[in-house]
């Protein structure tokens, strides 16, 4: 990538990372910390903790739309205001209620995919899924960070104090936004980046995208509901309270990493994605009855540790088939509904798992998410093998007429390229095509000959 380019990728991701390090800090203490607040019950902990990804599932694509018309940053700016709004009401409230509304607002500003559209506005098609992939390691670092820094803080400040972390995090992310991202000179809809209206009704009908926006949803899900359990688990069974659960999550995250690096390669350079696919959702599973069994340290430390390995895994290998399986100019709208599907998980995974842990106790949690893990292990066991094909881009030229019905028949004769799209308005090529044998110089002459 440019220097440019550079920046804008390397300040956003900056944006996304502020933002989610904060949402998810206090994943590790929120149940302990709730369980001393007026009027919690296990269902009003469960609501408080993933009542966020309700609204944030709910405004994600509205919010990308909207700032196709007023801008990318003022929506940016808007959403870490809601956001920081949000986390100041939770770390004021001394009642469940006021957290549930503060936990609201906070996931109101749903700048994610605006923060995507942004990035395709300042990075050229060629270099745009590596600015993707920078965005998506940001992601995964930020979740990571958060289960180790979260039991510290709250050890050092309290779960308010993180809540006013969160404010500060917020007015970061502004400063990054108004001083450091650079403006785009022009506004684009993006169909690799961004949702696009008229398509959203054929994406969500299409069968291998459903089991991908299925699992999506089961994985966080199962993590938040996870949440409400766990660390009383490690109490439990290790005698660690929550502000020194960083001690298990460290070594366990470094476990977990060390495990999704040759999974992904297995996975990608050896084309054996549903194998890992398979594997990962069977050890979530697999997680999940060790958790049933787990009365002694060494079974629970397992658990846990066979349950990030696969939440991981899924987490990287889940957006790269969306990716591959997405048509080639629906790319962004398949990624929008993905995304939509992983927050309502959220949500349902603390709604559900709250009312679970209220009515019928601990172990019926598990129980739930190991049911939910065995009917997406039964999808996923009938899923098609991935085409394991990446999308390109051939700009037109503004000078140049085309005929795009010859354009599409030229490509198509081209090795490599198993799919090929032009809109016409942004003058692109979308292209779905096999890197091993995919000939760009001969995709450059069928556009110059069309």
């Amino acid at each position: 990538m440019e220097k440019q380019e550079l920046r804008a990728v390397g300040s956003l991701a900056a944006v996304f990372s502020v933002r989610l390090l904060g949402l998810f800090m206090i994943y590790p203490v929120f149940a302990d910390y709730a369980r001393q607040l007026s009027g919690a019950t296990p269902f009003k902990i469960g609501l408080a903790l993933g009542i966020y990804g309700l609204s944030q599932g709910l405004l994600q694509i509205p919010f990308g739309l909207l700032s196709d018309r007023v801008g990318r940053k003022p929506m940016i700016v808007l959403g870490l205001i809601l956001f920081g709004a949000g986390s100041a009401v939770a770390a004021l409230s001394s009642t469940i209620d006021g957290v549930i509304v503060g936990r609201v607002l906070q996931g109101s500003g749903a700048v994610g995919s605006v923060i995507l559209a942004l990035v395709a506005d300042l990075t050229a098609e060629d270099r745009r899924t590596q600015a993707m992939a920078v965005v998506g390691v940001s992601i995964g670092g930020a979740f990571m960070f958060a289960l180790i820094t979260g039991p510290l803080l709250a050890g050092l400040i309290g779960v308010p104090g993180i809540f006013w972390s969160m404010v500060g995090l917020a007015l970061v992310g502004i400063w990054i936004t108004a001083f450091v991202v650079p403006r785009p000179l022009v506004l684009a809809v993006h169909r690799d980046a961004e949702t696009v209206p008229s398509l959203l009704k054929s994406i969500a009908a299409e069968p291998e995208l459903r089991r991908l926006d299925f699992g999506v949803f089961a994985l966080h899900a199962m993590l938040t509901a996870s949440f409400l359990r766990v660390p009383a688990l490690l109490r439990s069974s290790l005698h660690i309270d929550s502000h020194h659960q960083w001690i298990v999550y460290l070594p366990v995250l470094l476990c977990s990493v060390a495990i999704l690096v040759p999974a992904i390669i297995v996975a990608e350079k050896y084309r054996r994605m549903k194998t890992v696919f398979i594997v990962s959702v069977a050890a979530l599973a697999l997680s999940q009855c060790l958790f049933l069994a787990g009365t002694g340290a060494f079974v629970v430390i397992a658990a846990i540790t066979l349950f990030f390995a696969g939440f991981n895994v899924m987490e990287a290998t889940l957006p790269s088939l969306v990716t591959k399986t997405a048509p080639p100019a629906a790319k962004g709208t398949a990624a929008g509904i993905f995304s939509t599907s992983q927050f309502l998980g959220i949500f349902v995974g603390g709604i559900v798992g709250g009312s679970i842990l209220e009515k019928l106790g601990g172990n019926a949690v598990f129980v739930a998410s190991l049911g939910l893990c065995i009917l997406w292990l039964l999808l996923a066991a009938t899923m098609k093998q991935p085409s394991y094909l990446t999308t390109r881009f051939i700009r037109i030229a503004d000078d140049r007429s085309f005929d795009a019905a010859a354009l599409v028949a030229g490509l198509r004769r081209v090795p490599g390229v198993a799919e090929a799209v032009v809109v016409s308005e942004e003058r692109l090529v979308y292209l779905k095509v096999d890197s091993r044998t995919y000939d760009a110089a001969l995709a450059q002459a069928a556009v110059a000959a069309a």
